[in-house]
């Protein structure tokens, strides 16, 4: 990850991922056919923990409860991004064109943003908010977010970007209560 970081998808090459590696050739060939098949193994991993992530997003319901339970939420989302952004960058980049990443991607998105879907119908927001709509919103906000902490390009401090994330979704999303952290939580 870190060679596919440094020099994007396309312009690494095997011999950059052993250098990082410190191994061999050989060694990587035991393991690995190329370097696609070495960025679909990571691919793999990051699909299995969105998948466990996103089947971990408990009930969201309008008090305390249900803000803390979504705060915890994003902090694990934004963990994740963070160790697994350049593949994550590849993928989406790789959505905009009929490549099969691009459509792997895709599918593991959609399968995440249909949980989320499923736990903002549970909340009953009321009318005017259609889940499905809400939820892929609720990714594109996580997502861009996350990228802005990774990246600093916006000094964000992150226990910030969590409460306000939260507050915004939990209110306008899932029709909780406003509630402010208080610096003892």
């Amino acid at each position: 990850m870190v060679v596919f970081d440094r020099r994007g998808y396309h312009a690494a090459r095997v011999d950059d991922i052993v250098k990082v590696a410190k191994t061999s050739h050989g060694t990587f060939y035991l393991y690995f056919a190329n370097k696609e098949d070495l960025f679909w193994a990571l691919l793999s991993d990051v699909s299995e923990e969105m998948t466990a992530l996103s089947g971990s997003l408990g009930p969201i319901v309008p008090g305390r409860k249900g803000y803390e339970e979504l705060r915890s939420w994003l902090d694990k989302f934004v963990d994740l991004y963070i160790r697994y952004a350049p593949v994550i960058r590849a993928w989406t980049e790789a959505e905009a064109d009929a490549s099969e990443t691009g459509a792997f991607g895709a599918g593991v998105l959609a399968r995440f943003a249909r949980r989320l879907s499923d736990r903002i119908a549970e909340a009953d927001s009321g009318p005017g908010l259609d889940p499905d709509v809400a939820a892929v919103a609720m990714v594109a906000m996580i997502e861009r977010l996350s990228y802005y902490v990774l990246t600093r390009s916006v000094e964000i401090d992150r226990d910030q970007l969590l409460d306000t994330l939260t507050a915004i979704l939990h209110v306008g999303v899932f029709a909780g209560t406003r509630a402010r952290r208080s610096a003892a939580v």
